[in-house]
């Protein structure tokens, strides 16, 4: 049975610069606090069927295909290639414009774990909160990034950093 988690985040940043950065298909570690490096790994950079690896801190890695693509509003990835007790994943990341200078920027995923029920439980329990927790922390990382266009590293920005660009 399939698992479905998500988040979203307001934010004080036109649609289109969001756009800018979730387009550039193999930059998703300069807003990823785990995420180490993202290289293209197929000779397409964006849109449909582009490919990239993804190397997370602790070494571990996974592959993200993109296989649904909306111009200037998002995009749905397969996951495969994972150390995860997973039989499936896929993810998807967007942007919607509020107005003109702010937007809403969301992560969602839908997953099946192995391991029949004690692997729904696992699911349910730990990983479901876990993802919704991680994508948190990149859409933060996305919104500073997108204005400040430096790299988040290992480390979420501060409070005081986010003060004027998360929407309450």
């Amino acid at each position: 049975m399939a698992h479905h988690t998500q988040n979203s985040l307001k934010v004080n940043v036109p649609a289109a610069k969001i756009w800018q950065i979730l387009e550039d298909f193999s930059s998703v570690e300069k807003f990823a606090t785990t995420i180490k490096s993202s290289p293209i790994v197929n000779q397409i950079n964006s849109g449909m069927g582009a490919k990239r690896l993804c190397t997370f801190n602790d070494g571990s890695s996974l592959v993200e295909e993109i296989i649904e693509f909306q111009e200037g509003q998002g995009y749905k990835m397969e996951l495969s290639e994972f150390s995860l007790p997973l039989k499936s994943m896929h993810a998807q990341m967007g942007v919607k414009a509020i107005d003109e200078e702010h937007s809403e920027i969301y992560m969602s995923a839908d997953f099946v774990v192995k391991g029949g029920p004690l692997g729904w439980l696992l699911g349910s329990l730990v990983m479901r909160p876990v993802m919704k927790g991680v994508f948190k922390k990149l859409l933060i990382g996305l919104a500073y990034h997108c204005v400040t266009g430096k790299s988040v590293g290992e480390n979420q920005p501060s409070k005081e950093q986010l003060r004027k660009i998360i929407i309450s």
